[in-house]
């Protein structure tokens, strides 16, 4: 069994290339972030005629979180519980969306970004991570067999050697202390974040700024990770990041990355 996440970047304006990268693939589960669109503007007719079942959170031009699947779909949840509100006035983002995929519990995420430390959105961010642990620990303590796939962009670079460098992102986002210790607090509620057991490389990036020649340049980093339960992670066989979906007519920013799941 296939699962990808991919931050797609525009679900409408990259549709062609969602099709393709199914149809060469064969990935069985996709989960999908930024698809910048309302639920019923989602082309899914076109992922239906693929054999693939869709599910969708989207409330506007912005965020937004999908699953494709053409091994079933169940018990569907929008948001997380405990999930924050953000705005004036307060309401729940398109970030989040769960479902049951051939026994496998896949959550597409879409991390807030923080935009800058002194933001409120930064302490959003922040209190969005640690109520997404403490949910997630509490499915592992209700059964501790389940197998759970966090994926999707974290908009967080938990080492150094993820983004292209340091110096640039001094006094940034993705990469402050308080926004590591929060991803790899998913940890030590029972989480294991088996991209990188798979793909352990040094400056290994799964997105790449469409500004100043970043790509060929490889001024990226490394945001697009899977926390997996000890069951699910127990199947991982291995993970590819397809860097060549960045390569192109109309790429998105981010490329997808597959775990490949033992029957």
């Amino acid at each position: 069994m296939l699962v990808a996440t991919w931050n797609i970047n525009s679900i409408r304006a990259r549709t062609d290339r969602a099709l393709a990268f199914l149809e060469r693939t064969g990935v069985d589960v996709l989960a999908l972030q930024e698809t910048k669109c309302k639920d019923e503007q989602f082309p899914r007719a076109e992922f239906e005629a693929l054999g693939y079942e869709v599910v969708t959170s989207g409330f506007s031009q912005w965020n937004g979180v999908a699953i494709a699947s053409k091994v079933g779909i169940e018990d569907v949840e929008i948001g997380f519980e405990g999930m924050p509100t953000w705005g004036d006035p307060a309401a729940a983002e398109a970030r989040a969306i769960g479902a049951t995929c051939n026994g496998v519990r896949v959550w597409s995420l879409y991390v807030p970004n923080g935009r800058e430390i002194d933001d409120p959105h930064y302490a959003y961010k922040l209190e969005w991570l640690a109520r997404l642990k403490e949910t997630a620990g509490g499915w592992l303590e209700k059964d501790p067999e389940a197998q759970v796939a966090l994926v999707g962009d974290w908009n967080i670079a938990p080492l150094d050697t993820d983004v292209w460098d340091m110096g640039f992102f001094a006094g940034r986002t993705h990469v402050t202390p308080a926004e590591r210790d929060a991803f790899t607090a998913f940890a030590s509620a029972g989480f294991t974040e088996v991209s990188r057991e798979h793909i352990p490389a040094e400056h290994t990036y799964t997105y790449w700024d469409y500004q100043q020649l970043r790509f060929p340049k490889n001024m990226g980093m490394r945001i697009d990770l899977t926390y997996a339960s000890p069951a699910l992670a127990a199947r991982v066989q291995g993970v590819t990041i397809e860097r060549n979906e960045r390569k192109g007519k109309q790429p998105s920013d981010h490329v997808p990355v597959i775990l490949e799941l033992a029957d």
